[in-house]
């Protein structure tokens, strides 16, 4: 799972835990950033083979939102700066349930689910996702500049938090054993 090629894309983000979305959003009003999209609901499905993909610091998701379904692979995390680094892999698909029965078909089992409603924004050619979850709301930076854009809205680009949602809310379970097994709203 080498270097990415020109011909694979690279995810390039910045993430940041216990945001203000309120504020945020005036920052970004301020900066003259775009809204693309409402506020809409996120269903995720993390599938893996008897650990193989974490194993290898790998993710195959599956996510429904209201514009359908699609399919993510992001291969093994590096860090540059302050940025996480990955290959990613999108696809999206006619139908999330036959997704779900094709890689169950070829091994692959849910893991994790989990949910959240994302707001995304656009800053010149980065995307801002506004993340509000049942742990508490994120903001993601994606992009070339992201550290550029991060800073232009108010945060420290050292201060990122490298961890992915479902190791979020593994750490989460740990302090909470008595929480869902997936993050889930009621």
């Amino acid at each position: 799972m080498g270097e990415a090629s020109p011909r694979e894309p690279l995810e390039r983000e910045l993430k940041f835990a216990g945001v203000e979305l309120a504020a945020l959003r005036a920052r970004l009003l301020e900066l003259e950033a775009e809204r693309l999209a409402p506020s809409s609901l996120e269903d995720s499905w993390i599938f893996d083979r008897q650990g193989e993909l974490q194993a290898a610091d790998c993710m195959l998701r599956l996510r429904e939102d209201g514009r359908g379904a699609q399919v993510t692979f992001k291969g093994p995390a590096r860090v540059e700066g302050a940025v996480k680094v990955r290959r990613e892999h999108v696809m999206r698909v006619d139908s999330g349930e036959q997704a779900r029965a094709l890689f169950e078909s070829l091994g692959y089992r849910v893991v994790r689910r989990y949910q959240k409603y994302r707001e995304e924004w656009r800053l010149g050619g980065e995307m801002i996702a506004l993340d509000h979850t049942p742990i508490g709301d994120l903001v993601e930076f994606e992009g070339a500049n992201a550290e550029v854009i991060a800073r232009r809205c108010g945060f420290d680009p050292a201060k990122a938090d490298l961890r992915s949602y479902q190791r979020l809310y593994e750490e989460h379970l740990e302090r909470h054993p008595e929480a869902p097994r997936d993050m889930l709203f009621p």
